[in-house]
């Protein structure tokens, strides 16, 4: 639900900064849950917290193959032990060493009692069941704790954690099955414009073919969403505040694109002001300049992406996709990582707005970090969008910029653990 009353913004619209936090604080969290097998929990939220039932692995065990020792000193050049027997993963010894004693064991494999030492195989000679130390041993005793993975009691998982294959591996590993998680947002997505077409269909004079609900769609999924709800209306305010309405009534939260500006077919920003409440619209940033947010109905959240597909995407990176973690309950949302690269070619703009431009990560031979900024910045042109690595963060008063300068950026690359 969205909370909070309409602000007045300038004429140039509001920062970045400034309108996430407005965002954030209007986004209230998803409170269902549900329980699902951990296999199907990635990428979902964690509902409750998650403490560890037992010490795993449970036992003390080997590091590494070799032989086990019944002593817990530093062994000395020439020391002899009595093979007693052997423990392997699964197949532990059964019994207790004393001073002398040695078995052999393997990795994994649990140490038994009396066990203080684990020479790697290495260092030992065999002759018969006597064993001997041929080279010197380093100070380390070569064994796993009983609880290096968790000790009982140790928090395993947050309440509303993003869950990565890390995360949910070790959950398995500390013997759980299934986890409580919050439900994913159901998202309906609008299109609207008079001039787009199906791809694949015919295109008439002044048409183009509709990009922006794949893009936003396989994005969203991307990054663990997915839209529940795709629709394309044309721009006639009847059939756009029908959609709205039928979009809020089913979904968690309402995502259009275009529609948006000051135009004389731009009617989705007063369709919201009507079905709900308009908190801004317009950004202090290129691309993406017209962007609405706000209400509809019941305080359903609404995003009013821009028309020109870059925009789109860019914007609902920003804005539409922290406040998607906050809704499905994710304790603190995650934006992009940013890094300082340097431009590795010259780069031509005229100073304004902010601007988030699309280049590929690079080093050079010196290891540092370098931003390709490839082709046209245009808002319309997807092709700026291909193999982007990072969203290059360009000044207001930037202009023209030599190689070698220095910027921070945005690290779009998706993490696998």
């Amino acid at each position: 639900m969205v909370s909070g009353n309409a602000e007045p913004y300038g004429r140039e619209g509001l920062p970045l900064e400034e309108a996430r936090r407005r965002v954030l604080a209007a986004i209230q969290p998803i409170t269902a849950t549900s329980t699902v097998p951990l296999q199907k929990a990635l990428g979902r939220v964690s509902a409750a917290a998650v403490q560890a039932t037992a010490a795993v692995p449970g036992f003390r065990a080997s590091i590494m193959d070799g032989y086990a020792l019944g002593q817990s000193h530093q062994p000395k050049l020439g020391e002899t032990w009595q093979l007693k027997g052997r423990s392997a993963a699964g197949q532990p010894f059964n019994g207790t060493l004393v001073n002398g004693d040695a078995i052999r064991i393997l990795t994994g494999a649990p140490l038994p009692d009396g066990a203080g030492w684990v020479l790697p195989q290495e260092l030992i000679t065999v002759e018969g069941t006597t064993l001997q130390l041929a080279k010197d041993a380093s100070d380390r005793p070569w064994i796993r704790p009983e609880d290096e993975e968790c000790r009982p009691g140790e928090l395993l998982l947050a309440a509303g954690q993003r869950l990565g294959a890390a995360d949910l591996a070790r959950l398995a590993g500390c013997g759980l099955a299934e986890l409580t998680v919050v439900p994913q947002p159901r998202i309906g997505l609008l299109i609207s414009g008079d001039e787009l077409v199906p791809p694949g269909t015919a295109r008439p004079p002044g048409a183009i073919w509709e990009s922006n609900g794949t893009l936003l769609e396989t994005m969203l999924r991307s990054l663990g969403q997915s839209v529940s709800q795709r629709r394309v209306v044309a721009d006639q305010p009847k059939a756009l505040r029908q959609s709205l309405r039928e979009l809020a009534n089913d979904c968690d939260v309402v995502v259009s694109t275009g529609g948006v500006s000051a135009g004389d077919t731009d009617w989705i920003r007063p369709l919201v002001a009507e079905l709900g409440a308009a908190d801004f619209w317009k950004l202090f940033l290129r691309p993406g300049r017209p962007f609405a947010f706000g209400s509809i109905g019941d305080g359903v959240p609404f995003f009013g992406l821009p028309g020109n597909p870059v925009a789109a995407a860019i914007t609902a990176l920003q804005l539409l996709w922290p406040a998607l973690q906050v809704l499905e309950g994710q304790s603190q949302p995650e934006l992009f990582p940013r890094v300082m690269v340097e431009l590795a070619e010259p780069l031509s703009r005229r100073p304004g707005r902010p601007e988030l431009a699309r280049a590929r990560l690079d080093t050079n031979a010196a290891g540092a970090l370098l931003a390709r900024v490839d082709g046209s910045q245009a808002s319309s042109r997807i092709g700026s969008l291909q193999r982007a690595d990072l969203l290059l963060e360009l000044p207001a008063e930037a202009g023209s910029l030599q190689s070698g300068t220095r910027l921070w950026a945005q690290v779009i690359r998706q993490r696998i653990f």
